[in-house]
């Protein structure tokens, strides 16, 4: 069983924190359980494991997202912590999976104080702007960075710097049958997270390209691989919408010569 050296335990607090500033502003993806995952395998040695805790805990996060104030799990937190206890203990990634799920969950509570943190310089900076403060505006917003910061760090820091004796106390106390079905549920997840991305796409409506993708890779795996069956994808959708861009076509042609005659 390995450790988490300084470096890494620094390099990924760093890495939270950017995390954390991308998603209360510019959201580029940097905040997203895959790229949290796959960073921290990258920087303990083990990419293959990070892609598979990140992709599927990416797959269950598709669609959630904080309306109206509302707290989601933090699988930012859970997705590093997860994918280096699943590293450290070598366990494999079904392991940090099962992991990683629990962990986002009981971080909520970290998120909600969190907002209630930050309520206090949103009311500073509502005052200052009665005041015609804008420079007390400006710094009030820039401390509202701090609750929603330390709210991931801190689990973060603490996950990491204790990441082997957290494995240890985990292994020790859970029976072996329990961390079974923990793994076991970690490689169903995926097949979970898919069901819930189909829940968003029209598949009734154009289930035989469903149909072509499932047979190219559940009977083709051998010769088609998943970037293969996604060009053939890529290559049906793009003489789909060609055949509706001239059905289009046509039947404008057709109402206008129907006007002419008229």
């Amino acid at each position: 069983m390995q450790g988490v050296s300084l470096m890494v335990v620094i390099g990924l607090i760093l890495y939270t924190v950017i995390a954390v500033v991308d998603q209360i502003s510019i959201q580029c993806g940097l905040y997203t359980p895959l790229f949290a995952a796959v960073i921290t395998g990258a920087l303990l040695g083990d990419l293959p494991t990070g892609l598979v805790v990140g992709a599927t805990l990416q797959l269950m996060t598709l669609g959630v997202a904080t309306y109206g104030g509302a707290t989601v799990p933090d699988y930012l937190s859970g997705a590093i912590m997860g994918t280096a206890y699943a590293i450290i203990s070598g366990q494999g990634a079904e392991y940090g999976i099962g992991l990683a799920i629990p962990i986002g969950l009981l971080l909520t509570q970290m998120d909600i104080l969190g907002r209630m943190t930050n309520s206090f310089f949103q009311h500073y900076a509502d005052r200052c702007a009665e005041n015609a403060d804008y420079k007390g505006v400006e710094r009030a917003n820039l401390l509202g960075l701090l609750p929603w910061v330390l709210s991931r760090v801190i689990p973060v820091a603490l996950g990491l710097i204790f990441g082997e004796a957290v494995v240890n106390g985990v292994n020790a106390i859970i029976p072996a049958w329990f961390m079974t079905g923990l793994k076991t549920a970690g490689a169903i997840l995926p097949a979970m997270g898919m069901a819930i991305l189909m829940r968003y796409l029209p598949i009734k409506k154009y289930y035989p390209y469903f149909i072509i993708g499932f047979v190219l890779i559940a009977f083709g795996g051998a010769t088609f691989t998943v970037m293969a069956a996604a060009l053939i994808g890529l290559a049906l959708a793009a003489l789909h919408l060609s055949r509706v861009r001239e059905r289009v076509a046509v039947q404008t042609f057709e109402d206008e010569e129907v006007e002419i005659d008229g």
